[in-house]
């Protein structure tokens, strides 16, 4: 395809408002993409200039920014690719704003470009020791366009730029996780909160509503809100496509910690369908069954640095107390069950699970095991004995009240 046809083949998706058509000539992926760096070999905007006019504005400097794109792509001239591209969804912008949502297909797909050309760059600075804010500045324009998207006022619902919010806002939240600046993302909530014309997100594409969900549950993890983050990324994760393996990976990832810490330990068979899953939680399922303080310490010490790389490590950390709970109860069947166990026999059961605590910390334990909801009954300080409930000493983990509360 030479770069008249492609100017011709704009101008007929323009003519009959395709989307999808639109999409597809401006993908630098595109098979025509490598057509037209043949063609010009070496362009520059100058000698590009004279198509300026060609079609109408701005789709002809669209096209011209798109030839130059794809040629710094072919070059592997990725910061180059990025500045250029940010010109082209900037021009496409302008137009976008006083339309109607059909051209939502090419919104998508050139701003999913932005977010992976700005990576790209920034990685690549990052690999020859050079500054790059590349990623900050492609959020920066994907508020501009969550803007334009919420500010449709007068197209007819069915076709309103309203349609593409949750699409621009995933992408948004993905680009404040990717440069650390998470915060920023409760200026896009608010603005979501505050708009009463917007649809429901349950009339959105499920696609939409799983990415959003997730991030609206990881921002919930972050702020250590987890009821709010499981209800989301459950939510998520029952309407996900069986198939997105990817997708079901990330969502269990945080999903399956928070499931643990109300006592529903994932099965062998789940975790096995995720081999990096398995990896990372089954040591510390296995040791939750068993009551086996040193094997939960010690799968703290292997995955330390992972855990802290996705901000999971003080959630497990927290988790330990299931574990603790486990190595009690065993303490009270191995004594029949009796409604008086010496505080010195659970100090022992740490002695032999390899845990050098003091009577003292091991006194503070099992307080705070009666005060969460773990064992039902009080401590006798003067007597140095745990006085157990006669009914349901232990109650099953489900069963507590709230127990994300306590995390």
């Amino acid at each position: 395809m030479d770069f008249s046809t492609y100017l011709a083949k704009i101008n007929s998706a323009l003519g009959t408002e395709s989307g999808p058509n639109l999409a597809f000539l401006l993908r630098p992926t595109s098979p025509h993409g490598k057509d037209l760096v043949k063609e010009f070999r070496n362009p520059t905007p100058s000698s590009l200039s004279v198509y300026k006019g060609s079609i109408i504005a701005p789709w002809d400097d669209i096209a011209i920014s798109y030839v130059l794109v794809c040629t710094h792509i072919a070059k592997k001239r990725s910061g180059d690719a990025f500045l250029q591209h940010t010109k082209l969804v900037k021009s496409f912008l302008e137009y976008f704003g006083g339309n109607s949502g059909w051209t939502l297909p090419a919104l998508f797909s050139i701003l999913r470009d932005l977010r992976d050309l700005a990576f790209d760059a920034d990685l690549n600075a990052k690999y020859n020791n050079q500054p790059s804010q590349c990623m900050e500045e492609a959020a920066r324009i994907l508020n501009s366009a969550f803007t334009k998207c919420m500010n449709d006022r007068t197209s007819p619902q069915a076709y309103s730029r309203k349609w593409g919010v949750y699409y621009v806002v995933s992408l948004i939240f993905k680009s404040y996780f990717r440069v650390k600046t998470v915060s920023l993302a409760r200026n896009i909530l608010r603005a979501l909160n505050n708009a009463s014309d917007i649809p429901s997100l349950s009339l959105y594409p499920k696609s939409h509503q799983v990415t959003y969900r997730y991030y609206l549950g990881m921002l919930h993890f972050l702020d250590e809100d987890y009821v709010k983050s499981e209800q989301e990324l459950t939510l998520a994760f029952n309407a996900c496509h069986n198939e997105a393996r990817s997708n079901i990976e990330r969502i269990l990832t945080y999903l399956l910690p928070l499931r643990i810490f109300k006592g529903q330990l994932p099965s062998s068979e789940l975790l096995e369908l995720f081999p990096v899953l398995h990896e990372l939680y089954s040591p510390f399922v296995d040791a939750i069954r068993k009551g086996d303080i040193s094997s939960y310490d010690a799968a703290m010490a292997k995955w330390e640095h992972r855990l802290l790389e996705l901000n999971l490590w003080l959630t497990l950390e927290k988790a330990r107390d299931i574990c603790l709970r486990g190595l009690f109860r065993r303490v009270w069947v191995a004594s029949n069950k009796s409604t008086r166990i010496p505080i010195s026999m659970f100090h022992s059961a740490l002695r032999i699970s390899k845990s050098d605590d003091s009577v003292e910390e091991v006194e503070c334990y099992l307080a705070n095991m009666i005060y969460k909801g773990f064992m039902r009954g009080y401590i006798s300080h003067e007597k140095q004995m745990v006085v157990l409930a006669n009914v349901n000493s232990f109650p099953r983990l489900t069963d507590r009240q709230s127990p994300l509360a306590s995390i």
